[in-house]
């Protein structure tokens, strides 16, 4: 019997949040490998908040075409090999998709080093984790004695980048919703404050754990929080944009801060970056960040849901604050 690949298709460009009639479920058989081919069995899939970016408009990469499998980072298992260049049993990520099974000619695909753990290579050694790292020391060029305020702080990216904040000697304040993430940030994490932006003014919480202004942002945000945080930042302050998830879903656009002008009295930088710009870089990153994960000194968190099927409805969980950490799907058992 063949083997059949399930697949989610992106049916319809979504408006607000996801629907399930955005995607279409399709099963079809697994082909048959051409000479320089390669078959990847997925077992997790990252769900990010660029997948709503991805799913409506051209952006750094052109919208996913509607009828395409949805477009997502994956992590997988190589079942078999025409390829010179994989070997069965090799663990290979890259953008796979939102599906069990892909046939590819290999290229963008980055081999794992033997033994290196699943879960950690979809967080904090994987792309998320090169996205705190270089986007606080190398746009934000976090140093001692900072203060830093990490927007987003308990998801994937920015629990992170808080920590690397505090392990570079920066006060570190992150911007959370809830108690529960609160905690987690301050008792776990070690951040020296938590502002929960569902229960009290962002402003006033800046003004009463950042009373001298702030010296670093990283941005996840955007929208009000990003105004509040321009209201404090100090004379050359740097602002690192990773993301803005809170305008990813509107169906109306938002107006911008209305105090942009902070950035020419403060002489401050506001720069975006994509971890993609800094591959050739990420041994660089990896090494720091392995290290430090071996040392205790970095704690990272993954939310796993089970099963392909839950992709429509996980990913929302992004946009409304649900997580705590990387948001993964289980597609399939990481040992065949």
């Amino acid at each position: 019997m063949s083997t059949m690949n399930q697949q989610w298709r992106l049916a319809a460009r979504p408006h607000g949040l996801f629907e399930e009639s955005d995607f279409q479920w399709h099963e079809e058989p697994v082909p048959a490998l051409k000479d320089g081919e390669v078959l990847v069995r997925n077992v997790y899939l990252s769900l990010d908040p660029t997948n709503k970016v991805w799913a409506t408009m051209d952006s750094y990469m052109p919208a996913v075409p509607l009828g395409d499998v949805m477009r997502g980072f994956a992590l997988g298992v190589v079942e078999e090999s025409k390829n010179p260049a994989f070997a069965a049993g090799d663990v290979v990520q890259g953008l796979l998709g939102w599906q069990t099974y892909v046939i590819s000619d290999g290229k963008g695909f980055a081999k794992l080093p033997k033994g290196t753990p699943m879960l950690a290579s979809m967080g904090v050694l994987g792309h998320i984790g090169m996205t705190a790292y270089f986007g606080l020391l190398d746009i934000g060029k976090a140093k001692e004695g900072e203060t830093l305020v990490v927007s987003a702080a308990a998801g994937a990216v920015g629990s992170l980048a808080g920590q690397i904040g505090k392990i570079k000697g920066c006060r570190v304040i992150g911007i959370a919703g809830g108690a529960e993430k609160c905690r987690w940030i301050t008792e776990d994490l070690g951040f020296d404050a938590a502002i929960d932006y569902k229960n009290e003014s962002v402003g006033d919480g800046l003004t009463r754990h950042a009373p001298n202004g702030i010296d670093v942002y990283f941005e996840n945000v955007g929208g009000k929080i990003l105004e509040a945080v321009l209201a404090r930042i100090r004379l050359h302050a740097r602002i690192a944009v990773c993301g803005m998830i809170s305008q990813y879903t509107l169906t109306a656009p938002e107006p911008g801060p209305s105090n942009l002008g902070m950035l020419v009295s403060r002489r401050a930088r506001m720069e975006g970056f994509l971890v993609s710009d800094y591959m050739p870089r990420a041994a660089e990153a990896i090494g720091d960040l392995a290290r430090w994960l071996a040392e205790g000194k970095l704690k990272f968190r993954t939310d796993v849901v089970d099963g392909l099927k839950e992709a429509p409805r996980a990913v929302n969980m992004l946009y409304r604050g649900e997580n705590m950490g990387k948001l993964i799907v289980k597609v399939s058992a990481e040992a065949s």
